[in-house]
């Protein structure tokens, strides 16, 4: 077992195909078929892929973009479409890739890791490294149709790796981040 990482729009076809075919399980309808690419450009989209014997069993993308907050400028990364094949979960692959991103996100110079998930998954996350930032609202699309993450009851999680990051921490919690990602990553 092994994670290949690689820019989103190189991912080799017959891994992307699986990572396509896993996306449309998990959230049906939601790509086309045989897209090679499915995010923004502009956001650097990175795909991990842990693959044993060529046969993708979990699969997320980085996306990362320049933050404004806190009277300072970031360089923040967030987890996006992270899915795990159904007969492969409870075996601590999702666990493996989700701490792999943070490790890869720090390495790569992001400031902060930052990204939105279900309630329900904050426990899943925290066991992999990040923190939930309480109160805190993420707000995607763009600055003329912006796009709450209360809207959806979403919790946001996060991960400070520079020395200025970790000393604006708190400025993190109970407050709007204006991160707009843009109109095709609305929210990740």
């Amino acid at each position: 077992m092994e994670i290949l990482i690689f820019p989103e729009a190189e991912v080799p076809a017959e891994l992307r195909d699986q990572v396509l075919a896993l996306q449309q399980l998990a959230w049906p309808g939601d790509a086309a078929p045989g897209l090679q690419a499915i995010h923004d450009p502009a956001l650097s989209p990175l795909s991990l892929l842990l693959v044993e014997n060529g046969r993708v069993l979990s699969a997320l993308d980085i996306l990362s973009k320049s933050l404004r907050h806190a009277d300072a400028e970031f360089r923040a990364s967030g987890i996006s479409c992270m899915v795990t094949q159904p007969e492969d979960r409870s075996r601590g692959l999702g666990r493996l890739l989700a701490a792999s991103a943070r490790e890869t996100m720090q390495a790569n110079g992001a400031d902060l890791g930052i990204f939105t998930c279900d309630r329900p998954l904050r426990r899943f996350y925290q066991a992999c490294g990040w923190q939930e930032l309480p109160g805190a609202v993420l707000l995607g699309g763009t600055p003329e149709a912006p796009l709450a993450s209360s809207r959806f009851d979403k919790a946001v999680m996060a991960c400070f790796f520079s020395a200025e990051a970790k000393r604006l921490a708190a400025r993190f919690e109970r407050c709007e981040i204006a991160l707009y990602p843009g109109a095709i990553d609305t929210l990740w």
